[in-house]
């Protein structure tokens, strides 16, 4: 059974960071592409953040502008995303995804 776990999310001011972990298991995950999604209430879709395919290729979504950084350590079966600057318009429930498995998301909350 494929799991993903988030960790990581919490209260920030304006203009500070977090790091977000995704931990994987069930799967092999060295050979999957990982990504990030968030949404920001539960009446508006899920938006991409970022995705890193197995060769480590990584897209961004448009609004991430060079703030977040996505990584992965395959020895760890865990996925991270670096957020800096962060905004108040940041704050939504972060969710990872590979193929049409979900995890259950990361509270990340912007304080302006």
């Amino acid at each position: 059974q494929v799991q993903l776990v988030e960790s990581g999310g919490g209260l920030v001011q304006a203009g500070g960071s977090l790091r977000l972990s995704c931990e994987v298991s069930g799967t092999t995950f060295g050979s999957r592409a990982i990504a990030w999604y968030r949404q920001e209430d539960a009446e508006k879709q899920r938006e991409l953040v970022a995705n890193i395919a197995a060769v480590r290729k990584t897209t961004y979504g448009a609004f991430v502008k060079g703030r977040f950084t996505i990584s992965r350590d395959n020895s760890k079966n865990t996925v991270y995303l670096q957020m800096n600057s962060l905004k108040p318009e940041d704050t939504a429930v972060y969710h990872c995804k590979t193929v049409h498995y979900w995890g259950r998301g990361t509270q990340v909350t912007v304080s302006s």
